[in-house]
């Protein structure tokens, strides 16, 4: 019996030892042809996909699909097949780890190419990563449009995964000359983490003849920079029955967690609030209404 169960384990290991090595041949199989010039680029592109276990497997199977990713003369959607399965083979964190710095070069290489969507694709990954080189070129192309690699809204965006002062000024010289709203709007999102903003953020959202989206990008960010601030113009928004009710919503949420007990004694109020909570506000505004009334209504 005991034989048997020693047999049965060693025939599944070995099941198991010839499958994975069945996986890497394979995986080796797909590298070499995603990495044949003389493959159609759809079997190139479908191979790619499986490739990502071989990529780390020697330095001339790295090169080879770096290669691909940085040669201007293959095909646009080889190279982003090429760039996704690196991206996946990065994912296996200590397999990777040695093919990682000639990754990360490539990918500031590319960075710079002339398709728009691979240096898109590519400072994404390398923004992600608080890359310099990346931080550096962004910030260049928002001061400097000539030489901007990617649009100012995207560049913001990239830019909020490591905010310091340089994009902070960045982003106010936007808001202060926007090239297009896209723009104004991400600069304004990218500031919401600037407590020196918040004068500008108050500004905005008293504004009645700004835009509703700034406005409420505006509401939001006072409330986590300066709550007390937001209390202070909430029951005006509150009382204005013109105003919109996302902007009342966030008022509502900052008077709930912020308020005193005197608001409970404040009939126009209470009487708004109550109407807003059963008017024709979407669901979620009218819980906003409705903890605020639990909390403080009479």
């Amino acid at each position: 019996m005991v034989t048997k169960r020693k047999a049965a384990t060693s025939s599944k290991s070995a099941n198991k030892n010839n499958k994975n090595a069945a996986t890497k041949r394979s995986a080796r199989s797909a590298l070499s042809v995603g990495t044949n010039t003389r493959r159609t680029a759809k079997e190139r592109i479908a191979a790619l996909a499986e490739a990502p276990l071989a990529v780390c497997e020697s330095d001339k199977d790295l090169q080879a699909m770096l290669n691909v990713l940085r040669n201007q003369d293959e095909p646009v959607e080889v190279r982003l097949a090429a760039l996704k399965s690196l991206q996946a083979a990065s994912f296996s964190v200590i397999a990777f780890e040695s093919c990682r710095g000639d990754y990360l070069a490539t990918l500031r290489q590319v960075a710079e190419d002339p398709n728009p969507e691979l240096r898109q694709r590519a400072l994404g990954l390398l923004a992600r990563k608080k890359d310099g080189f990346a931080q550096k070129k962004l910030l260049e192309g928002l001061k400097n449009p000539d030489k901007a690699l990617v649009p100012p809204e995207k560049a913001l965006q990239l830019l909020s995964y490591d905010v310091h002062a340089e994009a902070y000024s960045a982003a106010r010289a936007i808001v202060n000359k926007p090239p297009n709203d896209d723009a104004r709007r991400e600069a304004l999102r990218l500031l919401a983490a600037d407590a020196s903003a918040a004068p500008l953020f108050e500004k905005l959202l008293l504004d009645k003849n700004e835009l509703r989206e700034i406005r409420q990008i505006a509401a939001s960010a006072l409330h986590a920079l300066k709550p007390e601030k937001l209390q202070e113009h909430a029951r005006e928004i509150l009382l204005d029955k013109s105003d919109y009710d996302d902007i009342k919503a966030t008022s509502l949420t900052a008077l709930t967690q912020f308020g005193d007990e005197a608001l409970g004694k404040d009939k126009a109020l209470l009487k708004s609030v109550d109407r807003f909570s059963v008017g024709k506000a979407l669901s979620k505004y009218k819980q906003s209404a409705r903890r605020f009334l639990s909390k403080y209504g009479q």
